[in-house]
């Protein structure tokens, strides 16, 4: 099958022939139909986030299940499904706490790129090659955790459909999971790229009166109008926290999401909310990056706390969101903004990283 390989970091991926191996127990063979492109895989493949290579990005995949291994029950073959970047495990202490999004099986998936028998199924030339999230939807095919299968009603357009295993999940799940935002308050986004807008229209739909869209491209501030958007802010042209205060009351917001994975923009989220607001951080941060906040503004109620896939529940949650997409309550069509080839994953990147789309999908 044809995937395409990450060999070095900051180098383009290779769309090559590599061998899939068949399913093992508690594993499924899905056919990808098409797979989002996500910053977390442009982190990758740059080295924010750091994985063992060589490996098959791709983590916000849709397909059909073509095979099942032994005891698979949750999917049959013929089944239409999303691919969840969480297979957890139910019974560690997160799972039994309810922090599935915490399961210890990301250890093993997301940190190392095994599957949870701590092996991979994809080789080249005896080579064995990770997976990202135990998934590597970036493929023609992918063989996957079976706890990462949410089945989906057929009718439902899987270049669409792929966007709920990652980026729609995590803004959405933000807001309404995560922050719990109330009907009448207060939010600013500081991001909108796929998963801000996300963050947007999640706050929409949990009825937020003002939500404030923030970002440096002039395209991502329409868009975010566009998803739900009250009011919108560049920060190159409108002093941030000033404006946002103007907006509020003079307070500050109510919530504020962190949607880019920069201690300087974590900081100035946690600059815009009013005593006893909350902070969520969405976006995925190196390392070595720091933040730094006074502190004496702990006195003031403020909260600041990370959002995990939106604190999802993914069995449940991801089948609520096709519903609202399927009754025309959530926006999907509206994020894709280009679809590629899997030959062309590459310029599908450099449009991520010049900020031309909401979202583009490979097609395979």
């Amino acid at each position: 099958m044809k995937a395409a390989v990450l060999y070095e970091y900051k180098t383009p991926l290779k769309v090559e022939d590599v061998d899939l191996e068949n399913p093992k127990a508690s594993e499924v063979r899905v056919k990808i139909v098409a797979n989002g492109i996500c910053h977390s895989d442009y982190s990758v493949i740059n080295g924010v986030i750091r994985a063992l290579l060589p490996l098959v990005p791709g983590h916000e995949g849709a397909g059909i299940v073509e095979e099942v291994g032994p005891d698979v029950t949750l999917v049959k073959p013929g089944d239409h499904v999303v691919l969840s970047l969480i297979p957890y495990c139910g019974h560690c202490f997160y799972c039994s706490i309810g922090k599935i999004t915490l399961c210890d099986n990301t250890r093993i998936t997301m940190a190392k790129g095994l599957m949870l028998d701590g092996t991979t199924r994809i080789k080249k030339n005896g080579q064995q090659i990770y997976q990202m999230a135990a998934l590597a939807a970036l493929a023609q095919y992918a063989v996957v955790p079976a706890m990462s299968c949410i089945k989906i009603p057929d009718n439902v357009p899987l270049d669409k459909a792929c966007l709920v295993g990652c980026g729609v999940m995590t803004g959405v799940g933000a807001a309404i999971n995560t922050a719990k935002v109330e009907p009448g308050s207060s939010a600013v986004v500081i991001g909108c790229g796929g998963v801000g807008l996300n963050v947007i229209q999640g706050c929409a739909l949990a009825g937020a009166g003002t939500i404030i869209g923030v970002d440096l491209l002039e395209n991502k501030l329409a868009y975010a109008k566009q998803f739900g958007a009250t009011h919108t802010i560049n920060p190159s042209r409108q002093d941030l926290t000033k404006t946002v205060r103007s907006l509020t009351a003079g307070r500050g917001a109510d919530y504020a999401f962190e949607v880019i994975g920069l201690a300087k923009t974590i900081e100035q989220a946690y600059a815009c909310i009013r005593q006893g607001g909350t902070v969520v951080v969405v976006g995925v941060a190196s390392r070595e990056d720091m933040i730094s906040i006074p502190a004496a503004s702990m006195l003031t109620e403020k909260v600041l706390r990370g959002s995990a896939y939106g604190s999802s529940r993914p069995h449940v949650d991801l089948p609520k969101l096709v519903d609202l997409y399927m009754n025309k309550k959530l926006k999907l069509d509206e994020l894709v903004t280009r679809t590629y080839p899997l030959a062309d994953v590459n310029a599908a990147m450099t449009a991520l990283e010049k900020g031309e789309v909401a979202r583009s999908v490979i097609v395979m």
